[in-house]
């Protein structure tokens, strides 16, 4: 029986990762992500799995981000009892996301059922935060570079893909065939995150495109944060930063503490308010081998912000009426405290609501930056009057031309590359982008799609 490859996520949107390999009645995942944005997606989570979670027999985890990661509570309760393999820094961010991802199903539920705005009645979590702890004991670390073989016979090696701490390109050696998963591709030249680490070979490879047809604003990001932020200030306005809290949050630390201390930015308030972000954020001087920060660099990133960890601080800071600088999550604002400073301080002209990166469709944040004039927030809504505007320079993915940079070091081109983890406009310009400048053979394949690897 020949090697297959199932697409049971991440095609034709930029969530829900879940690639699936099968060779002679053995199954091994590639991420298991959830479906986020558009509610169509959404509802996806909910379906039944479309293997049974039983059968298989690992999970190689390209990253921690819960479009990568955030389905393996409900892997593991419904039967998955294999091991789940990644780097060590995705494993501890891992310990800090899951659990932090059902402790928020079970709260959103808990605020629906209690103001009665849910049409489900009552409104379940996806899962709890007692499921996604249950995942833990199955995360197995995997050293970068060193292969490792799994009892199925898969031969798996890891390469760093910067994007996030512990992001790593996987490649997967089975039935004397070589697939190269891409994972979430970083910036080249990121002031923070090393460079995607090239890749020699591969029989067929699948590859991101999220900015698959669009290239980052050149504009230089310290320079584009302290204008918004020095105008918001002065006009006694408060910033409000949505924010991944892991990988954007800390990004933003960095350039905050850089702009202040060398005077660019006078000192203003900075506050973190996410609990898994300060979390992520204490991680990012424990690997200093993931990014290019000194242990000085990190520390003082660490430091520029007060950290707001309980709820009661965090609803103070939501009345408190003094400019300032809120980074919290969610970065597209699906959730998380964040939706409680956007009531409050959204309708507002002299305040900022200040995004940092892409926006994926169906978000509030996209709705937003689209430019709507008034959000739905747990079932009422709200004005937009605040500034907003959106640094997609940030962006923790590489853009077309970084995407295409590390194709080419390709030694040799892969059989068939697959283009994934993108909105269908920008898979499918990478496609042809791909195909007229490399000579490649591309495929963008449909959600649920099986193709057998000859």
């Amino acid at each position: 029986m020949s090697l297959s490859l199932s697409f049971l996520g991440g095609v034709s949107t930029v969530t829900g990762s879940r690639f699936l390999l099968e060779h002679q009645g053995r199954r091994i995942l590639v991420d298991c992500g959830l479906f986020q944005g558009l509610k169509q997606l959404r509802l996806r989570n909910w379906a039944h799995f479309p293997v049974e979670p039983a059968s298989i027999e690992a999970v190689l985890l390209t990253h921690a981000h819960i479009d990568h990661s955030g389905y393996l509570p409900a892997l593991v309760r419904d039967g998955f009892s294999g091991r789940i393999h990644t780097s060590h820094a995705t494993m501890e961010l891992c310990r800090i996301l899951l659990p932090d991802s059902g402790f928020l199903q079970e709260k959103d539920a808990e605020f629906a059922n209690r103001h009665r705005f849910s049409k489900h009645k009552p409104a379940l979590p996806l899962y709890t935060a007692k499921d996604a702890e249950a995942v833990l004991p199955h995360i197995d670390p995997v050293p970068f570079h060193q292969n490792l073989v799994l009892q199925a016979g898969l031969s798996v090696r890891l390469r760093r893909a910067g994007h996030i701490l512990g992001a790593a390109s996987i490649e997967c050696g089975w039935a004397g065939k070589k697939v190269v998963f891409s994972g979430d591709l970083g910036r080249l030249n990121d002031p923070m995150m090393v460079d995607p680490e090239p890749v020699p070979e591969a029989d067929y490879l699948v590859v991101e495109s999220t900015y698959g047809n669009r290239l980052h604003d050149r504009q230089d990001v310290q320079e584009a944060l302290a204008e918004i932020v020095s105008h918001t200030i002065g006009r006694g306005g408060t910033v409000i930063i949505p924010a991944f809290a892991v990988g954007r949050a800390q990004t933003l630390l960095y350039h905050l503490e850089q702009l202040i201390s060398s005077g660019r930015l006078p000192k203003v308030p900075v506050f973190l308010d996410s609990p898994m972000a300060i979390n992520a954020s204490g991680l990012l001087c424990s690997h200093l081998d993931d990014h290019r920060l000194s242990a000085g660099e990190c520390r003082g990133a660490c430091d520029i912000a007060e950290y707001v960890r309980d709820v009661e601080a965090s609803k103070a800071l939501t009345a408190n009426p003094t400019p300032k600088v809120i980074i919290s999550a969610s970065g597209m604002a699906t959730g998380g405290r964040v939706l409680h400073h956007l009531k409050r301080y959204a309708p507002d002209p002299r305040n900022a609501i200040l995004f940092s990166g892409f926006q994926a469709a169906g978000t509030r944040g996209a709705a937003m930056t689209a430019g709507v004039d008034k959000i739905k927030i747990h079932g009422e809504y709200f004005p937009v009057r605040a500034e907003v505007g959106n640094l997609a320079m940030l962006s923790a993915h590489a853009d077309a031309d970084e995407i295409m940079a590390w194709l080419k070091k390709f030694e040799k081109p892969p059989r068939t590359t697959f283009i994934s983890h993108g909105e269908p406009i920008a898979s499918d310009e990478l496609r042809k982008r791909i195909e007229e400048e490399l000579g490649w053979s591309c495929h963008v394949p449909e959600h649920l799609e099986k193709v057998e690897l000859a």
